[in-house]
């Protein structure tokens, strides 16, 4: 070999080269998935992960919610839709457009027909019948924050003018929650945003479907084994993300010239316990064993009223170990019993805030809430005081909330209320009180019969007759409520008709008045039940179902 050919091969790789090496890996790479991503949408693999679709209504161009939004952030066969809504392409004169932003409490949840935004909705609608409001409920079961900012985004572009933002249940059980059954990652928020945008992908949604398992939606069931306490080191995870993506979320929806309208969210206290409690780390034998005959003794004690020897005995064990969520229920509610409220709300919140089941937006996602909306230039709305406040001892409960945090109608009132005294104040500098409509206005308005509040209840009733609901200390009082509400005399057939008739009459192209109404007629008269279902379409050619599974 000539010297001038061995200098060749024993030449150094130069920085450069190896710059030109990863330039030219990377370019290719990103090349060959381009072209792969390109052949996928050309040849209609996937589906598009926008918010909404072209669609028309009337036969005018809209906008449409996508049914495959969520897609992205779920296992296949778990896709969750808001109550579905159309929004007009071109935004009329003396439009309002008002957008519902959230979890499944913020959609209306157990019927989207009697949710805060539809109250809202007939409340304007009705004081200010010169102007066109635009209602439109985005609220989506199991989401949590990850999923509302890039619902945010997608709001934005359809000229909103009021967003209210009714979130925090499901931050640590929903998509990349730290006790989440779907969509997982590592809990930093820039390895989550990048997975949500790898999911939204042609690429990302061909090898996701190959790659994973399919899911049976359960309900609140498949999170059993999902207990996060509050000492997890992935909590604080929790909260920085939630904080950045509420912070985020007001900076588009502002970016866009909308008020952003926060919420606190309103859980139950008084009448639900703990779905879970683990003890604190390090407890010895000896300690639980103290533990658990102290709380035997001072259940017993309890239960034959004698509340401040109960009280006493908890106090000892709280000395052992206070972390234990169901210790803290019991402890307010023998506060409750002596009449201390203000202490038994202390210990009402401390046993939400340290359930293992974390379904209810804790005290410290609250706050979030509140600092989040007062820095980032959002109004708020404090709906866990407001409901306080109208609770029955001061403790919000099964009067207002019907489980954990779906609000019963008063509760849905009393929140609509709130937001339509804020919207008021911007159309009116003379609103106040005397302007909001009376919760039996706004339900004839709606159509809230008799037999409604009956069917909701026996779907309750259901509902909490499955884990993790049947696991609570307190369950034969919740079921024996809600049952109690399902037993009542129903009201005729007739009567109930009556009712969605004048209802209808105040508000003909109501879409989810024609399908409620169709849905009750059916049984009766289905060619009649049949025309009110294809009067409910949210818009031109969607499928309706009627209660026989037949297609309209």
């Amino acid at each position: 070999m000539s010297a001038t050919a061995q200098a060749v091969v024993t030449a150094p790789i130069t920085a450069k080269t190896w710059v030109m090496r990863i330039f030219c890996a990377v370019f290719g790479a990103a090349l060959i998935l381009g072209c792969l991503e390109g052949a996928l949408r050309v040849f209609d693999v996937g589906f598009p992960t926008s918010l909404t679709v072209p669609c028309t209504m009337e036969q005018q161009p809209a906008a449409c919610y996508n049914l495959f939004f969520t897609a992205p952030y779920f296992p296949p066969g778990i896709i969750h839709t808001p109550t579905l809504f159309a929004v007009p392409a071109v935004k009329a004169q003396n439009t309002y457009r008002i957008f519902v932003l959230g979890e499944s409490a913020a959609m209306g949840d157990p019927d989207p027909a009697y949710g805060f935004s539809r109250y809202l909705e007939v409340m304007l609608r009705n004081r200010y019948p010169q102007m066109r409001f635009e209602v439109m409920n985005t609220g989506t079961v199991a989401i949590n924050s990850h999923v509302g900012l890039p619902i945010a985004r997608e709001i934005a572009k359809l000229k909103p003018d009021v967003v209210i933002i009714y979130s925090g249940n499901n931050e640590v059980v929903g998509p990349y929650g730290a006790g989440t059954a779907f969509a997982a990652s590592a809990m930093e928020l820039p390895a989550i945003r990048s997975s949500i945008w790898y999911h939204t992908t042609r690429t990302g949604q061909l090898l996701t479907k190959l790659g994973m398992q399919k899911l049976e939606w359960r309900g609140m069931e498949m999170f059993l084994d999902k207990q996060v306490p509050q000492s997890s080191p992935l909590m604080p995870y929790v909260y920085a993300n939630f904080e950045a993506n509420l912070r985020d979320t007001i900076g588009v929806l502002r970016g866009a010239g909308a008020t952003a309208i926060v919420s606190t969210v309103a859980t139950n206290l008084r009448d639900c316990a703990p779905f879970s409690s683990l003890h604190r780390a390090g407890l010895s034998k000896e300690a639980l064993q103290r533990w658990d005959t102290l709380v035997n003794e001072g259940a017993k004690l309890e239960e034959a009223g004698a509340h401040s020897e109960a009280l006493k005995l908890y106090a000892q064990t709280l000395a052992i170990d206070d972390e234990y969520a169901e210790l803290e229920f019991r402890i307010a509610r023998v506060q409750l019993a002596l009449g201390k409220r203000e202490e038994a709300l202390k210990h009402f919140e401390r046993a939400r805030d340290l359930d293992t089941l974390r379904f209810r937006a804790d005290s410290r996602i609250n706050a979030i809430n509140r600092s989040t909306a007062e820095s980032g230039g959002a109004e708020l709305v404090d709906a866990e005081q407001l409901l306080y406040a109208n609770a029955v001892d001061g403790i919000t409960g099964g009067d207002l909330i019907y489980e954990h945090v779906h609000l019963t109608p008063t509760g849905n009132y009393l929140l609509a209320r709130a937001m339509f005294l804020k919207i008021a104040g911007k159309l009116s500098p003379t609103a106040g009180e005397a302007d909001v409509p009376s919760e039996s206005e706004c339900e004839e308005w709606l159509a809230l019969t008799g037999h409604d509040r009956i069917r909701i209840a026996h779907e309750m009733a259901e509902r909490l007759q499955k884990p993790p609901f049947t696991n609570q200390s307190n369950h034969s009082e919740q079921l024996l409520r809600i049952s109690m509400q399902a037993q009542q005399a129903d009201e005729s057939p007739q009567d109930t008709a009556a009712q969605y008739q004048r209802a209808l009459q105040q508000a003909p192209n109501d879409h989810l008045l024609h399908y409620g109404f169709g849905r009750f007629l059916f049984r009766y008269n289905p060619d009649a039940g049949a025309n009110e279902l294809r009067q409910s379409r949210p818009w031109d050619g969607f499928p309706v179902f009627a209660p026989n599974g037949q297609i309209f």
